[in-house]
């Protein structure tokens, strides 16, 4: 296996992370904070805008079956890069839209993926994920994981979380596993 990291911001990380722990050579997802000022913050430190971190998942993949150019086309995909600090109805800072690149590569294929839906005008308004070197990285509270595969039905993720879900499920059937 050709193990590697990807740490992504792109609203709540309960919506990322059900959608990346159905994909094909994904090993494994974790909810977290990322690229603020605080070390190991609380999730309601975080809520209230007191370290600047994003919401993040750490996806852990197999690049020999996925490759970090194709996780960002799912991730490009399942939510909205052109609102600053909000996805939906979910706002503030920790809701951004981020890459937090863990090497030079990712780097540069995270700038390669921006201007290539720059130039293909995939969005009418600007693309604003910022894209960053991952820093302060800490895992969120264990009941912020694998959150949907645990409450399905809850109003949140039967509302929102679901139907990114079932974007992807469509979209990408090549990567789905169910």
């Amino acid at each position: 296996m050709n193990l590697q990291v990807a740490t992504l911001a792109g609203g709540c990380f309960w919506c990322l992370e059900a959608v990346f722990e159905h994909v094909r050579g994904v090993q494994s997802v974790e909810n977290g904070y990322s690229n603020g000022h605080a070390q190991s913050p609380t999730y309601e430190q975080v809520c209230r805008g007191d370290t600047g971190h994003a919401e993040v998942v750490r996806i852990t993949f197999d690049a020999d079956v996925i490759s970090f150019a194709q996780l960002l086309d799912i991730f490009f995909t399942i939510h909205d890069p052109t609102t600053l600090n909000r996805q939906g109805n979910d706002v503030g800072t920790q809701y951004r839209s981020g890459i937090y690149f863990h090497t030079p590569a990712q780097q540069a294929q995270a700038r390669e993926a921006l201007l290539d839906l720059e130039r293909k005008h995939v969005y009418t308004d600007p693309i604003v994920t910022e894209v960053e070197p991952v820093r302060n990285y800490s895992a969120a509270e264990r009941y912020h994981q694998h959150y949907f595969a645990q409450h399905p039905e809850q109003g949140y993720c039967a509302m929102v979380v679901a139907p990114k879900v079932e974007k992807f499920r469509k979209t990408f059937r090549e990567f789905y596993i169910g």
